[in-house]
């Protein structure tokens, strides 16, 4: 984890003061949950842990058993099966009924039970495949969807939806928050499912350890991504669940991105890889660039700290602490 000590909350009066209440984290074992998790004992909540045996979030009888019993006074659903370009596109029945599920079962129960606040959390591949840059949280729904990852998005924009309905059927004070890329420690550094960040990283560490010639990077390497640390995601997410009350999702990024050919060359040189950078082609980019307008979360009082630089290095330190991983070290 990256030190925080420097970011305190701006000096603002809270709309919903957290210390104290009990807020259940939906994917508190996930990289996103855990580090919110982190974030609320750090503000004096109680973090209703999980079941010890583990809740399908997929099946709606759980979920209403669950709560029904856990009885939190706030939930944030950061629960969802999540996945790069290659996952998305072999496992489209999975991202699309898996993420409708989840959301739909978490989001309905809080309702019935009369949860006070919840915070669902979306994507910014929600956004149109060729929206304006840097992209506007008005850009939902006016162009086509990357067809790489449409069935994840097509789920996400229907969360977004329902916590919309929620607050203007039953005024249910729900919001949602769509972070830009994560990542961090408890990231997905399988080559196979990952996203691009540490699926570089990987790859960066295994060919400094061959002592490879090169390392292969999916694509053209010119798409442009906006990367944020998972506890600089974490800050913002509950500063929101805090401060914010509206129809309206809010962006959460750090209104900066780098191109693909550019990270690859930051996590090489950080990581210490001297080899060439070869990019493969016949692999598809994805979308152009996605950055996100992060002028409604800046206007609430909240800004980055965790530079890029600084957050591939703590997440390279994690990645080698972890024992699973030392096999390949």
């Amino acid at each position: 984890m990256v030190d925080q000590t420097e970011q305190a909350l701006p000096a603002r009066d809270p709309i919903y003061p957290l210390s104290g209440k009990r807020v259940w984290v939906a994917g508190q074992r996930g990289m996103v949950g855990s580090a919110v998790a982190r974030r609320l004992a750090a503000l004096g909540c109680v973090v209703v842990p999980d079941r010890p045996d583990r809740l399908d979030l997929r099946r709606q009888d759980e979920v209403a058993d669950w709560l029904s019993e856990a009885r939190p006074d706030a939930i944030v659903v950061a629960a969802a099966r999540v996945g790069g370009i290659l996952a998305n596109d072999t496992y489209p029945v999975d991202f699309l009924e898996d993420n409708l599920l989840i959301q739909t079962n978490i989001i309905g129960t809080a309702h019935r039970i009369g949860v006070e606040r919840l915070l669902f959390l979306g994507s910014s591949c929600i956004y149109p495949r060729l929206a304006d840059q840097p992209i506007s949280e008005d850009a939902l729904l006016t162009g086509p969807l990357e067809a790489t990852n449409q069935w994840y998005a097509v789920a996400k924009i229907a969360g977004i939806k329902l916590v919309q309905a929620y607050r203007r059927q039953y005024g249910r004070d729900y919001i949602s928050a769509m972070p830009t890329n994560l990542y961090g420690p408890g990231d997905n550094f399988d080559l196979n499912s990952s996203h691009v960040l540490p699926a570089l990283i990987r790859k960066a560490h295994e060919a400094k350890i061959a002592r490879a010639e090169s390392m292969t990077v999916w694509g053209s390497g010119t798409p442009r991504r906006e990367f944020m640390h998972v506890d600089d995601c974490a800050d913002a997410l509950v500063y929101l669940l805090q401060h914010y009350s509206d129809d309206d999702h809010v962006n959460v990024g750090v209104s900066s991105d780098i191109s693909i050919h550019e990270l690859a060359m930051l996590v090489a040189r950080i990581i210490g890889f001297r080899g060439e950078i070869v990019l493969d082609q016949t692999r598809p980019d994805g979308t152009p660039r996605k950055l996100l307008d992060t002028g409604r979360l800046t206007g609430l009082g909240w800004s980055s700290r965790i530079t890029l630089e600084d957050g591939i290095a703590a997440t390279y330190r994690w990645f080698l602490d972890q024992s699973e991983l030392r096999s390949i070290a």
